[in-house]
């Protein structure tokens, strides 16, 4: 009799086993088949926007000042897989180009068009200008940017901004964290510590001369360039020293040096860029192709998704 319970209980019990065994196998099945499920859909996603953005390159090229120069299908393809497959992902955008190139202005209007999708909560948006060392005790001991200038100091070098701060904030946004960024006054080369609060978001938009710079570049998912000739930087850079405070001798002297250490520290960066824009392009134009392309990629994500 015993024996017979035994039997029962063992059979009982492999059974029972041999049914876990089988849920566990089902459950990895219905998990490997709805990853596949997704993997197909996102494919299918990252193909439909990759179509979608060919297209309004195309027409982009077909404008007399067209926004985009340059951008490689390899770059575009690995891009927006990576996008769509690590939708948490924190992703900094490095953008630089000579001084007066358009830097600011195309990171201001292409969040015009982030603003009104998204209401201001899809990017951060972090300049080097703000990172700039203070001198403003320099600049009152010298008592003008002239005597300033002739004691050899330069605002165009690496060395001028703190690239050490700034990359500390931007390894704390990629990996989720808010920063206390500090503000720089032009006028009186001031520097206030700790003074715009910046939190991490799907896009940082990192803007400035130094961004792709040695010392930044390996930092950035996305490299952008602005090319601008040198005739139209020179007018645009003249009409803005003076409204950082710099005419005549002091802003000859500044706008030579800014060309001297363009060729060895900002143009190489072109090379190395994954995009190349046209800094000639309108504001009315990078607002609307900019948001084209907004309205592709979420317009395909939210109809499969």
């Amino acid at each position: 009799m015993q024996k017979i319970t035994n039997y029962f209980i063992i059979s009982i019990y492999m059974n029972e086993n041999a049914e876990y065994e089988m849920t566990v196998e089902s459950i990895t099945q219905r998990e490997e088949k709805t990853e596949l499920r997704n993997q197909e859909e996102n494919n299918i996603i990252v193909f439909k926007i990759i179509d979608g953005i060919k297209d309004i390159l195309e027409e982009d090229r077909q404008q007399k000042q067209p926004l985009f120069l340059s951008i490689s299908d390899k770059f575009l393809m690995n891009t927006i897989k990576d996008i769509i497959n690590n939708p948490k992902k924190y992703y900094l955008i490095g953008i630089t180009g000579e001084s007066a190139s358009g830097k600011t202005t195309l990171v201001k209007y292409v969040t015009e068009a982030l603003k009104k999708k998204f209401f201001g909560e899809s990017y951060t948006q972090i300049s080097c200008d703000d990172y700039y060392k203070d001198t403003s005790e320099e600049l009152i001991n010298a008592g003008s940017y002239e005597n300033l200038y002739k004691t050899g100091f330069s605002f165009d070098k690496p060395d001028a901004i703190n690239l050490d701060l700034m990359k500390a904030h931007l390894i704390s946004l990629k990996n989720g964290c808010g920063v206390n960024a500090p503000e720089y006054n032009f006028v009186t080369c001031e520097s206030i510590p700790d003074s715009v609060q910046k939190k991490p978001t799907k896009a940082i938009l990192a803007e400035g001369l130094y961004v792709l710079g040695e010392e930044l570049i390996n930092l950035f998912d996305i490299k952008v360039y602005v090319y601008t000739p040198f005739e139209i930087i020179k007018d645009r850079w003249f009409k803005r020293a003076i409204l950082r405070g710099k005419t005549g001798a002091a802003a000859e002297h500044q706008f030579t040096d800014v060309t001297t250490t363009a060729q060895v520290y900002i143009r190489p960066a072109m090379e190395k860029s994954d995009i190349v824009i046209n800094g000639l392009t309108s504001e009315d134009y990078i607002e609307e192709i900019s948001t084209k392309i907004i309205n592709l990629i979420n317009d395909v994500i939210n109809f499969y998704k």
